[in-house]
């Protein structure tokens, strides 16, 4: 009778575990979702931001409509990846660093317009684009951390093997682009 006990013993720790690693496991799973979607929420408000600064800056700009068209491109080109469910997170990663670049190039161009910079729309819109950039990094960091402690959930022992034959993938972490890496050439 006692080994029976026994064996039931060690079948219900091992059960409980089961179902610990697994729920563990969602639940970090679901952190790292939640988290992009964080990502996707400030990526939204930056695309509803994008053309009200460009119609402020329009009527101040009458050289400068190639920078403008450039960043209506830019805004549309990554909607568009945005929207694509099957996108991969290089692809997306491409696009905003692509809108991220031209914001920069539209806020370098300003400083050559003073009455613009004087716009208090203008500043308004420049102010809450600065701050849903800030709050874009903030996001990613946020889900890069994340997706680190997803990966090496998946990737330690014993939980691996509960991972791998349940199919948890590991998730890609949100980089730098190339051009973002290289020093900014100030010259007075």
């Amino acid at each position: 009778m006692m080994p029976l006990y026994i064996i039931l013993g060690v079948a219900v720790v091992i059960g409980l575990w089961l179902i610990l690693t697994y729920n563990g496991l969602i639940r970090s799973k679901n952190q790292v979702d939640e988290s992009y979607s964080d990502i996707d929420v400030q990526l939204k408000r930056r695309y509803d931001l994008i053309p009200n600064l460009v119609e402020t800056v329009k009527g101040y700009m009458t050289h400068e409509q190639n920078t403008l068209i450039k960043l209506t491109e830019a805004r549309s080109a990554a909607m568009k990846v945005h929207d694509n469910k099957e996108a991969t997170l290089a692809e997306r990663e491409a696009a905003e660093n692509m809108l991220s670049g031209t914001l920069k190039s539209l806020f370098a161009v300003t400083e050559n317009y003073p009455d613009l910079k004087a716009s208090q729309n203008f500043m308004e819109l420049q102010r809450e684009l600065t701050d849903t950039e800030n709050k874009i990094q903030a996001a990613r960091r946020f889900y890069n951390g994340n997706v680190r402690d997803f990966n090496i959930k998946i990737q330690v022992f014993p939980t691996n093997l509960i991972a791998s034959a349940l199919k948890f993938v590991k998730y890609d972490f949100f980089k730098a682009d190339e051009g973002e890496k290289t020093n900014v050439k100030v010259q007075f």
